[in-house]
């Protein structure tokens, strides 16, 4: 039971992460707007680095590999882009309600990916031991 909650939990947090880094690409102009009214800097270049890393992060947790490293880089995107891009802090009314329950909703991810590198991590000591 434990197993399949772990898997389905990893997987799940790989889709996550997959379709978003694809979606990069395929409206790679949308992305651009909303880095671009968030004040980015080097936009084309972050954003496909963010899709990439993404894309590439998101198979390795499908297929079980290098999960910490991963989970952790993930957790450390994560961290980066809910304080560029979901800074409720500079909007009032509406927009910054959304970018509120954004930026919570990437903290549970963020939840999700510490324990995932937490228990793998464990389980990595347990193999090795």
């Amino acid at each position: 039971m434990e197993l399949a909650l772990i898997t389905s939990g990893r997987v799940l947090l790989a889709l996550y992460f997959l379709l978003p880094g694809i979606m990069k690409f395929v409206s790679w102009d949308m992305h651009v707007a909303l880095m671009a009214k968030h004040n980015m800097l080097m936009i084309p270049v972050l954003l496909a680095t963010a899709g990439a890393l993404e894309i590439l992060a998101a198979l390795a947790l499908m297929a079980n590999r290098y999960t910490v490293p991963v989970s952790l880089m993930l957790a450390g995107l994560v961290v980066l882009i809910n304080f560029s891009l979901h800074d409720f802090w500079n909007y009032s009314g509406i927009e910054a309600a959304h970018e509120m329950q954004n930026f919570i909703k990437n903290l549970a991810i963020l939840a999700g990916l510490l324990v995932l590198a937490g228990h793998s991590s464990k389980n990595e000591k347990r193999i090795d031991g």
